[in-house]
């Protein structure tokens, strides 16, 4: 694990201590199993065409505040509006500005999937993500040793959530491979250094086998680049900082999804 991603997950693991004191496993356990209303993340990737997966993110380490006065709930209306499949949900606290009042929020408001998007490390985030009203969880290979990765696939699967296993580099790709990830997320960003570059789905994509759902993550700004991750074959692209810096994020989602407005009655 590099450095940065070192921090990051460091940071991860003393939120979730302060987490784990506050509210009791067995309490979440039982908030989880009340959670009845399933919506089939995966399932919503598979549509045909490249499904969009809408992100909210207020700031990140390479981008700073990315946008501020404007509420989860108000972001997820619009990116429902404009025909995302889904909507990812930033939580992590300390670099991403997010938390679970955010997923809950969103929940709260959209009928879409939703997958919690942080550094999974521990069985009690995948309780909490469940109670919250996540339908899916980020297993991010590189901050995850062999037999975690395999261990926390299999305790969501459990608990009725699916998972986006995210890659990086071949041999990430070998682990996800490892545990037969149904869903394999490549993030174009470099983790080591922040640097973007969309080849890298290009890249890895020729060693997916066929029959796993791919979503292109990261770098992602316009209808062209999502025509061309089509044209290979990726079922799916995550956006946020481009629809959250966009002054009006319906719009945006619009076009890139290539969905068309409503008509007015």
């Amino acid at each position: 694990m590099n450095t940065r991603l070192e921090e990051l997950v460091a940071a991860t693991r003393e939120s979730l201590e302060r987490r784990k004191r506050e509210r009791p496993l067995s309490e979440l356990e039982r908030a989880a199993s009340a959670r009845r209303e399933d919506r089939p993340f995966a399932e919503a990737l598979s549509r045909p065409g490249t499904s969009l997966i809408a992100e909210h993110k207020r700031r990140s380490p390479s981008a700073g505040t990315i946008r501020e006065g404007v509420g989860c709930a108000e972001m997820v209306r619009a990116y429902e509006r404009g025909g995302a499949a889904a909507v990812s949900v930033l939580t992590e606290e300390e670099h991403f500005g997010g938390s679970l009042a955010d997923l809950e929020e969103a929940r709260e408001t959209t009928a879409l999937p939703l997958l919690r998007k942080d550094f999974t490390i521990d069985p009690y985030q995948l309780y909490e993500a469940k109670a919250a009203g996540a339908d899916a969880v980020l297993l991010v290979v590189g901050s995850l040793r062999p037999r975690e990765i395999g261990t926390l696939y299999g305790l969501a699967g459990g608990l009725d959530l699916d998972a986006v296993v995210e890659i990086s580099n071949h041999e990430e790709l070998d682990a996800a491979l490892e545990i037969d990830a149904d869903v394999i997320g490549i993030n174009n960003r470099d983790l080591a250094d922040f640097s973007v570059d969309i080849q890298r789905t290009f890249d890895l994509l020729a060693d997916v086998p066929a029959g796993k759902t791919v979503v292109s993550e990261s770098g992602i700004s316009s209808r062209e680049q999502i025509e061309a991750l089509e044209g290979v074959g990726v079922d799916a692209v995550l956006v946020g900082e481009t629809l959250m810096r966009a002054p009006d994020p319906e719009a945006a989602v619009r076009e890139l999804a290539r969905t068309e407005e409503p008509t007015q009655a």
